[in-house]
């Protein structure tokens, strides 16, 4: 009785807490801080809310700002353990044919999948990204094929994938918004900025071909906070940049795509970091793996299972505003049964504004959870009996 008490007081608890929250998504009409780019984003990162946007829809050829849902599917293969940073990546014929940017790789050439991160996040290398995608679907267009999927999976109505470098080809496109919501997604995988956001590296290093890396994305050395992600160039494209900052516990991902020339497109990004961080701020409400809730399981080793905040619950204010106050609102599965996986969504918590939905966190389980043995679910079913008869 005390456990089912000490539940229901923390679901009372995170369903009627006030959370002031501000829906930004409309306020900077008027305002163009990106007179020479086709489109643009500025996303707050925690709650996807749009502060800044323009042509955020079109479908545009986003050259090798591609290589963002590259890496994020290099990030999810590590985290499902199916490579390693240390795992040996040999590189094909195809995959050293590749034109554009590149680490020059040599057909037979071994890299670790570390260094091949490194090329691809630090120098853009195309050589690199088709050996990683080789490696992790066995050919590109196996990969492509995961690229396209994930973009369905996260909603992204404005893209699809041809390549995974992003070299020119017909029918290969993306979007501002998309961009900054492959960002948000990247950005998840929180080691990704030690490769984004460093500006200088080597490969081959002790050998007479070292290699020297030098960020594409210049503002990752000259804009304070900035930590990547992902530049762009092609012909068709003009000069694209998906960058995101970090400052005072507030995370930005910006977008442009389309400027006329490096500095106009660094110049374009910087104004709308600089709208951000002096507009608006954020305060965190749970942190990302803090436990919520504590929820039944049927024919489990155990019979309870954690649940924990998939992202960090966030809440944004535009500075000098009073915030409106609302309230968040838990939903948790039902009849969940044995084996959960940790990670598995159970549930979520989400925030609402004039019956719209500006905010939702998954709730996943904080830990695996096997399904009962025989012996096991027979000691359950004779303590439930001896308690019964006492």
């Amino acid at each position: 009785m005390k456990k089912l008490l000490s539940i229901c007081l923390t679901s009372v608890f995170l369903l009627n807490c006030c959370i002031p929250v501000f829906a930004a998504e409309g306020e900077y009409q008027g305002a163009d801080f990106t007179p020479n780019a086709k489109s643009a984003v500025l996303m707050e990162r925690d709650t996807g809310t749009l502060l800044y946007a323009k042509n955020e829809d079109e479908q545009l050829p986003p050259a090798s700002m591609t290589k963002i849902m590259t890496m994020i599917l290099i990030m999810e293969a590590l985290d499902h353990k199916q490579i390693k940073m240390s795992d040996k990546v040999r590189t094909s014929e195809y995959a050293a044919s590749m034109g554009g940017s590149q680490i020059f790789l040599e057909p037979g050439e071994t890299m670790t999948v570390k260094q091949m991160l490194y090329g691809i996040s630090i120098g853009s290398a195309n050589d690199a990204s088709v050996a990683m995608a080789e490696k992790i679907a066995g050919s590109e267009e196996a990969f492509v094929d995961k690229m396209n999927t994930k973009a369905k999976q996260l909603g992204l109505k404005n893209t699809f994938f041809q390549n995974c470098t992003g070299l020119p080809v017909e029918n290969h496109y993306s979007s501002a918004r998309d961009m900054a919501l492959m960002g948000k997604e990247l950005l998840k995988h929180e080691e990704i900025t030690k490769f984004t956001g460093t500006y200088e590296s080597y490969l081959r290093e002790n050998t007479d071909k070292k290699f020297w890396l030098v960020n594409t994305n210049k503002l990752v050395k000259f804009y304070p906070g900035v930590d990547g992600l992902k530049t762009g160039f092609t012909n068709e494209s003009k000069y694209c940049l998906t960058a995101t900052a970090s400052r005072d516990g507030m995370r930005i991902v910006a977008v442009v795509f389309g400027a006329d020339d490096p500095k106009s497109r660094n110049l374009q990004v910087t104004k709308l970091l600089d709208y951000g961080f002096n507009q608006f701020s954020t305060k965190q409400q749970f942190k990302k793996g803090e436990n919520l809730a504590l929820v039944n399981v049927e024919k489990g080793h155990q019979n309870k299972v954690k649940l924990q905040a998939a992202e960090n619950i966030t809440i944004l204010t535009k500075k000098g505003e009073v915030a409106e106050k609302l309230t968040p609102q838990m939903t948790l599965n039902q009849n969940i049964q044995a084996p959960i996986h940790k990670g598995q969504v159970l549930g979520n918590i989400k925030i609402e504004k004039n019956g719209k939905i500006i905010s939702k966190t998954d709730l996943v389980a904080a830990e695996d959870i096997q399904k009962a043995t025989w012996f096991q679910s027979y000691q359950k079913a004779l303590g439930m009996f001896t308690q019964v008869k006492k």
